[in-house]
């Protein structure tokens, strides 16, 4: 994992560099952890979104919430304890490659569309029981690899970008739209301390000010639903969903 996350990337831009060839990495939303939150009147940053008393303030005061731009450092990578390894890798990724030659970095966060492959959110949790309550940011597919093409068709600045649908949702609300609409028989589960479900909200600001357009969050959402509703056969409840594409993963 350390050679593909973050040695591959340093080699590729350095032979970018050398050969004055602009290129795009795909780098990961897992780097943070939490999001900017106004309580009390003062802003904090909450270790987890998955605690009640945090998801009942999301329900009641989503405008308290927002994201990490692409001017926060990263609090989920090496530097910070109990840094999952998948992160610390992604983040170690984006400090060798910074300022190395004319490079994007697209940041993703759970990428999600309506076909049925392994990296698909929304495949694996129509194959688990039981899913952990969260705040999150999403990335529809190919919603956002549009956004990066067009980044590079519209000769954008090059930089750091996160690419996610705007808004954040938890996955709670998603796995009651699934039930109904497509009876995935999925419980939620709140509360618990596995870093792997703490929830994360990226602010995708910076790319649209660009002139980039993404649909918002809810809007791909109720999309994708859709037409997994149309055109899905009788899913095959609770099939293991393969270790190496854990939702954490992006």
């Amino acid at each position: 994992m350390m050679a593909a996350n973050a040695i591959l990337p340093q080699m590729i831009a350095r032979v970018c560099l050398m050969t004055k060839t602009p290129w795009g990495h795909v780098s990961s939303g897992s780097i943070y952890g939490g999001a900017k939150m106004v309580a009390n009147g003062k802003p904090i940053i909450p270790p987890s979104l998955s605690d009640p008393e945090t998801l009942n303030h999301f329900a009641d005061h989503p405008e308290h919430f927002h994201g990490f731009t692409e001017l926060d450092e990263p609090n989920n990578s090496f530097r910070i304890p109990s840094c999952n390894f998948y992160s610390g890798t992604k983040a170690l990724a984006e400090e060798a490659i910074k300022d190395i030659g004319q490079s994007y970095v697209w940041r993703l966060r759970m990428p999600f569309n309506e076909k049925e492959e392994t990296c698909n959110w929304l495949w694996q949790m129509q194959r688990q029981d039981e899913v952990h309550d969260a705040i999150h940011s999403f990335s529809h597919l190919e919603d956002c690899v549009k956004a990066c093409l067009d980044l590079w068709a519209m000769r954008a600045p090059f930089g750091t970008y996160n690419v996610t649908n705007p808004g954040a949702i938890t996955t709670g609300r998603v796995a009651q739209q699934m039930r109904r609409l497509l009876r995935s028989p999925i419980r939620v589960r709140t509360g618990g301390t596995d870093p792997s479900h703490t929830g994360c909200i990226l602010d995708s600001g910076k790319l649209l000010r660009t002139g980039v357009k993404l649909r918002p969050m809810e809007e791909a959402l109720g999309d994708c639903l859709d037409r997994l509703r149309v055109s899905s056969r009788p899913v095959r409840a609770f099939e293991p969903v393969p270790r190496a594409y854990s939702s954490a993963a992006l």
